[in-house]
């Protein structure tokens, strides 16, 4: 394990793989308050100026990635299910208590 600290920190290199205009130029990642980020970076000219090169830079939480976990079902989503589904015993027109007329 190592003692550096990575809080707040991040690095950026050359993305071999860009294929199209839109790719990011750039590409890593970063540790910002605790939160994992990837980190894309394109290559700009300030006001259209080619003497004047800037950097855009976006940040994307690593959790929202596709091989992210679905989140995990609340306590009170799961009790409110449990009472639909106890309803579901009774007939088609005692399932619900309401006095709703339609």
């Amino acid at each position: 394990m190592s003692n550096y600290d990575n809080s707040n920190k991040g690095g950026i290199w050359k993305n071999d793989k860009r294929e199209s205009e839109t790719h990011p130029h750039f590409k890593g990642n970063a540790e910002v308050g605790g939160i994992d980020y990837w980190v894309s970076g394109w290559l700009r000219n300030k006001d259209g100026n080619p003497n004047a090169p800037a950097m855009k830079f976006s940040f994307t939480p690593k959790e929202t990635q596709a091989h992210r976990q679905p989140p995990q079902q609340s306590t009170q989503m799961a009790q409110a299910k449990e009472a639909v589904m106890a309803g579901m015993d009774k007939g088609p027109h005692d399932a619900f208590d309401d006095d709703i007329p339609f």
